[in-house]
């Protein structure tokens, strides 16, 4: 059975999220890279959990129109 992965732990930086042991930073034991894995509450937000894609009927978020050089 996995670990329970926290959803917004305090200090996301002191370990490394890419398996279920949770290293260290400072001691990575599993050879996942030289260097940590995030957690997505680092790359997303603190609502990262609560994301949904949005649905087939929604319209696109339009894009701001870019500026033309005159």
């Amino acid at each position: 059975m996995a670990k329970k992965f926290p959803l917004n732990p305090a200090h996301p930086e002191r370990t490394c999220w890419g398996c279920d042991r949770y290293c260290a930073a400072d001691a990575m034991q599993c050879g996942n890279g030289s260097e940590r894995s995030q957690h997505p509450a680092e790359l997303f937000g603190p609502d990262w959990a609560e994301w949904e894609p949005p649905s087939a009927g929604e319209a696109p978020a339009q894009q701001p129109a870019a500026s033309q050089p005159a």
